[in-house]
Formats: C-alpha cells, sequence, structure tokens
C-alpha cells in the first residue's frame, strides 16, 4: 500500500521525509519519549534515519501503518496503528514532542487516523487496542477522551530493550461511542 495522507483543520498526516530526521532526533531526546515508548534509549540520529526508511518500508508491508503529524511546517510527533492482524485488530501509538504538547493537536490526529482505520477504504478494521506503560497518564486521558474503554493492567508485558514493564491496556470497537467513559486509574 501506498502512504496515505491525512489532513484535518488544523495538521497533515503523511509519512516522515528526509527531512523530518533533525525534529524527529531532537524530540526522541525526551526521556519519556525514551522511557514510555519503544525508541531506542539512548536514541542517536542514526535512529531517525533508520525510522523513516522502516516506516516507508512498513507501508509497503501488512503490519504498521505510521504518520508525521504536522502543523504547517512544524513536526509535532508521530501516530500509527502496529501489530495490525489482518483480522479486523491492531494498536494505536503515538508520542509528541515535548514543546508541541497541548492544544488538543494529538486528539485531533488521532480522531483523523481512528476514523481511516474504522474505514473499508482504510485499514478497515473493528477493533483498536490501546496500551501504555503503567504511569503514562498523559497517554492515557488521551485514549479515554477518544473513547477508549479501559480494560485491565497486563503485567510485565510491555517489552523494551532495556526492561519488561506493566502495562494497561483499553479498546475501542468500530460500533462504539467515542465518548469518553471512567477509568479506574484515575480519581475524576
Amino acid at each position: 500500500m501506498e502512504p496515505v495522507t491525512l489532513r484535518t483543520a488544523r495538521l497533515e498526516l503523511s509519512a516522515p521525509r528526509v527531512e523530518d530526521v533533525d525534529a524527529i532526533f531532537a524530540a526522541c531526546q525526551d526521556p519519556d519519549i525514551q522511557r514510555y515508548t519503544r525508541v531506542p534509549s539512548p536514541y542517536a540520529r542514526e535512529d531517525a534515519e533508520k525510522f523513516i526508511v522502516a516506516v516507508a518500508e512498513q507501508w509497503a508491508g501488512e503490519l504498521h501503518r505510521t504518520w508525521v503529524i504536522r502543523d504547517g511546517a512544524t513536526l509535532v510527533g508521530t501516530i500509527g496503528f502496529y501489530r495490525l492482524d489482518g483480522q479486523g485488530g491492531g494498536e494505536i501509538g503515538y508520542w509528541i514532542a515535548p514543546d508541541q504538547r497541548g492544544g488538543g493537536r494529538l486528539r485531533e490526529a488521532a480522531t483523523a487516523v481512528i476514523d481511516w482505520a474504522f474505514s473499508p477504504e482504510g485499514a478497515g478494521l473493528t477493533r483498536i487496542e490501546w496500551r501504555a506503560v503503567v504511569g503514562n497518564e498523559a497517554s492515557a486521558r488521551v485514549a479515554r477522551a477518544l473513547g477508549f474503554r479501559f480494560e485491565g493492567t497486563l503485567r510485565q508485558a510491555l517489552v523494551s530493550a532495556a526492561r519488561r514493564d506493566d502495562g494497561w491496556i483499553a479498546g475501542l470497537l468500530k460500533t462504539d461511542e467515542r465518548m469518553p467513559h471512567p477509568w479506574p486509574i484515575f480519581a475524576d
């Protein structure tokens, strides 16, 4: 499949380009991105270069779809679907550069990719999973706002190069109303 470009009122979501290497490298120096995602740690400039090549190869395959989120000329972050199972399931993942957090752009981008993923013209998914390392409340708040339902904690289920972590899991079905629901990890 060729990479798909998605647009929202403020954002463009497209495949990363060579000119994005510096911005990706800079963003991935953030300790939270290294702690809570699967990016290498420490993160080298070569990792950003490899990422761009890998994303192009992944679009040609069947398992992953990744976009860079842009607000004008500014790289905001990345978002994608991973482990597409060919049976209507996949997992959403994202990170936002530290100086780009806030303002609802991640939720706006995620809404666009979820709409695409559930559409027959997109990935044709029926279920999307969200997973995060226990403690990543910023990611959890976005997932809850998107309508994901909290499903539990997976013990030592998330593996990175450095460790195994407990992980939260939530799900969103194509038929779900996309309204926030209570999550037991939040006091509100």
